[in-house]
């Protein structure tokens, strides 16, 4: 057993890398890689109903989250969930409307004080026995991720109730009320915590922190609304689970990745494709992983376009400890052939 209570994976390659190797060639996932561009997943969300019923259902969850491992061998498997099952755990409601994404009440500030931390594990109960489920399914050498959103992020949701372009609703409480946009970060910090310390004991090898909407907080903002919590979270989950494996995901900070992870601590941090991999690996001197960065509109397209950008990014990330992945989520309409040829093409 490692000190962060997982089995120690002896040959999985993605696991190596964030314990400190760097891995030729590097071991390969892709954030969203169990969704709607798998015919598989599209027939089983038709049995399934609605988007939270198929989170919630643990066999099914559970297939969908193996589909992608089953299909392409992808050097770990994410569990399949959602960010905002933390607020719906916390007494929230949430539903998602087909084709407009989630849908929240607007948080109130007695909606705030309200929230529930006590009971978040026991509500997501179903979600914890996906994790196991998933992980006595894997092979030995497939990691299994598990993971939250950011406080930040979660908040977002919570106080616009939907998502928003510029992410707002969210900044003008921060700006206006920061005590109590802060109480709401320290709810989503508790609720994090034992969420994420719970997929651990259930089978997660690693965990990654979404921080999706954090490119949208100036500088001092982002210390304070996505850093701190962050660093939080990961000190907070190693105090129960040392050695905890964490990546973190903070998209759009551009180069303020290095601070962010001299921060928090993560053992990797996940970087969009707006973001320079030859200039950030050097400002991160090795304190971490690289996770990245593909853009996802480039898997679309495929042919020249896409095998000169892999090849740079495998170029700018030689004898690095590096994972490849997308610089976010692969798109629906993502052909399945192309997520073939990249696989083959990173792993030579």
């Amino acid at each position: 057993m490692t000190d962060a209570g997982t089995t120690q994976r002896e040959a999985s390659r993605f696991l190596a890398v964030l314990d400190g190797a760097a891995v030729s060639p590097p071991p390969i996932w892709l954030m969203r890689q169990a969704g709607r561009y798998l015919p598989e997943y599209r027939a089983l969300r038709a049995e399934a109903g609605g988007f939270l019923d198929l989170c919630f259902d643990p066999v099914r969850a559970a297939r969908v989250t193996l589909q992608p491992i089953e299909r392409f061998g992808f050097d770990a498997a994410i569990l399949f969930s959602d960010i905002l099952v933390i607020p719906h755990a916390m007494g929230r409601s949430v539903r998602f409307a087909e084709g407009e994404g989630p849908r929240l009440e607007p948080i109130s500030p007695e909606g705030i004080e309200a929230l529930e931390v006590e009971r978040v594990v026991e509500r997501l109960a179903s979600v914890l026995e996906t994790v196991e489920r998933v992980r006595g399914s894997l092979p030995a050498s497939t990691a299994l991720i598990g993971f939250c959103g950011a406080p930040f992020t979660v908040a977002t949701y919570m106080i616009a109730g939907r998502g928003t372009p510029d992410q707002a609703p969210a900044r003008l409480l921060a700006a206006r009320d920061p005590d109590r946009f802060q109480l709401l970060i320290d709810r989503l910090v508790e609720a994090s915590i034992v969420y994420l310390v719970a997929q651990l004991e259930a089978g997660a090898d690693a965990v990654q922190i979404f921080d999706s909407w954090a490119g949208v907080l100036a500088p001092e903002s982002l210390r304070r609304w996505s850093e701190e919590p962050i660093a939080r979270i990961v000190a907070g989950v190693r105090a129960r689970k040392p050695g905890a494996r964490v990546i973190g995901f903070p998209k759009g900070i551009d180069r303020a990745v290095a601070p962010f992870a001299a921060a928090t601590g993560v053992n990797a941090v996940g970087v969009d494709w707006t973001v320079p991999l030859r200039a950030v690996r050097e400002e991160l001197g090795g304190r971490c992983a690289l996770q990245g960065n593909l853009d996802p509109m480039l898997l679309v397209a495929g042919g020249p376009a896409l095998d000169a950008a892999m090849d740079e990014i495998l170029d700018a990330m030689t004898g690095a400890r590096f994972i490849f992945n997308l610089g976010h989520g692969i798109v629906p309409e993502t052909p399945i052939a192309h997520v073939e040829h990249l696989i083959r093409r990173v792993r030579g």
